[in-house]
């Protein structure tokens, strides 16, 4: 096995692959803004499920290998076609397109395990190693596509969980091999950057077909006020931190799976839920919210800062007061916002998260860290170095 290229770097054709994650990301949001009670929830969380694992399992390929070959690359963007026509089938997945969802995903994940492991001398880690899962979610998933109602919802759902702990299991059955840190995090980074985008984009398009008033302008701008204090204290004390962890942690695989893997789940889907509540707000800014839609909008705040406070545990052992604190008042919200102007209920929000980035500023500061920083698109490492050992040679986990 070659060591890994030295200071790897996000290449041209991943950043292609994303464009088609942006679109499944945007019917996502699309199927919670026409259905978000509590089945809907669940059934948007279990489709997010599997497309999250193709994402991930294409970026930890990328991360593995020197993606300059024709067939690297034609792999790559063949896998973001697929990622493109498996959107096409999300919004009515758990209808009449459920079997093409699934063909469609399986093909995928099929073609990233052929890609993946052709060099290995030894298939058998095919069905211990992260390209492998769908050998064991696969049976699942299409039985599912061929029944219909409750029946699909519980095998998908089976499914799902399957994607979710596959990782943990993987890490019991063989060695894992280490990632670079750089690259990594930044393909992590750029997740919450397309799923922020994504967020804009849903309010934007909802304000465009309400018309352009001064109070519908004003409710955009407060709804990327919102968004911009939760990319501020991802990107100003989050990623930078995760980096770092990765490139001193003992052990690597595991502290990555559950800050990257695991956590992002979180984030992203906490995201998507932030944007379905603001654009059920800008129609109507000075109504309350129903309660699911401030259960959508400040419970997903709060998923998204108590994931945040959870990443600091994992990292340094030491409880994140600040984040849970404002996690906790976003939660609080969630009874009040149904009280309260949405427009008033979105102000709220961003004074809790605002003041949570400012009490973090100030303690880096007084620290004297200049580690971190939101306008760093790429860290400056020159020396990222790949695993030599012979125990890294075994198939990477997730």
């Amino acid at each position: 096995m070659s060591k890994l290229p030295h200071s790897k770097g996000v290449t041209w054709e991943e950043l292609f692959f994303d464009l088609a994650f942006v679109f499944a990301l945007t019917q996502f949001s699309t199927q919670l803004h026409e259905d978000h009670t509590w089945a809907g929830i669940g059934r948007a969380l279990i489709l997010f499920v599997p497309v999250y694992w193709a994402w991930g399992g294409v970026t930890l390929y990328t991360n593995q290998r020197d993606i300059t070959s024709p067939l690297d690359r034609l792999g790559i963007i063949t896998l973001g076609l697929g990622s493109l026509l498996m959107a096409l089938t999300i919004p009515r997945a758990y209808e009449d397109q459920g079997l093409q969802f699934v063909v469609i995903y399986v093909a995928g994940r099929v073609m990233l395990a052929g890609l993946a492991l052709r060099h290995l001398p030894v298939w058998r880690s095919l069905f211990v190693g992260p390209y492998g899962v769908f050998l064991f979610t696969a049976p699942l998933l299409l039985t599912g596509a061929l029944m219909h109602g409750t029946a699909r919802v519980v095998l998908w759902g089976a499914a799902a969980t399957i994607d979710v702990l596959s990782p943990w299991v993987a890490s019991r059955l063989v060695a894992q091999r280490h990632v670079q840190p750089a690259h990594y995090a930044h393909r992590y980074g750029l997740l919450i950057i397309l799923v922020f985008g994504e967020s804009v984009i849903q309010v934007g398009a909802v304000a465009a077909k309400e018309g352009l008033t001064l109070v519908q302008l004003v409710a955009v701008a407060a709804a990327y006020i919102l968004v911009s204090v939760l990319w501020y204290a991802y990107f100003g004390y989050g990623l930078s931190d995760f980096r770092q962890a990765l490139e001193q942690a003992r052990d690597q695989p595991d502290l990555r799976r559950t800050i990257l893997v695991y956590g992002h789940l979180f984030y992203s889907f906490g995201i998507i839920t932030i944007a379905v509540g603001l654009a059920e707000m800008v129609p109507e800014p000075f109504h309350a919210l129903p309660t699911r839609e401030a259960m959508l909008l400040a419970g997903g705040c709060a998923l998204f800062l108590i994931t945040f406070a959870c990443a600091h545990w994992r990292i340094h052992h030491t409880i994140a007061w600040r984040r849970l604190g404002a996690g906790a008042a976003c939660l609080i919200l969630v009874p009040l916002a149904t009280l309260m102007p949405a427009l008033a209920a979105v102000a709220s929000l961003i004074v809790v998260i605002a003041v949570m980035v400012a009490a973090e500023e100030v303690t880096v500061r007084r620290r004297g860290d200049a580690s971190h920083g939101a306008n760093e698109v790429m860290p400056r490492e020159q020396s990222d170095q790949g695993p030599t050992t012979e125990a890294d040679a075994a198939p990477p986990s997730t």
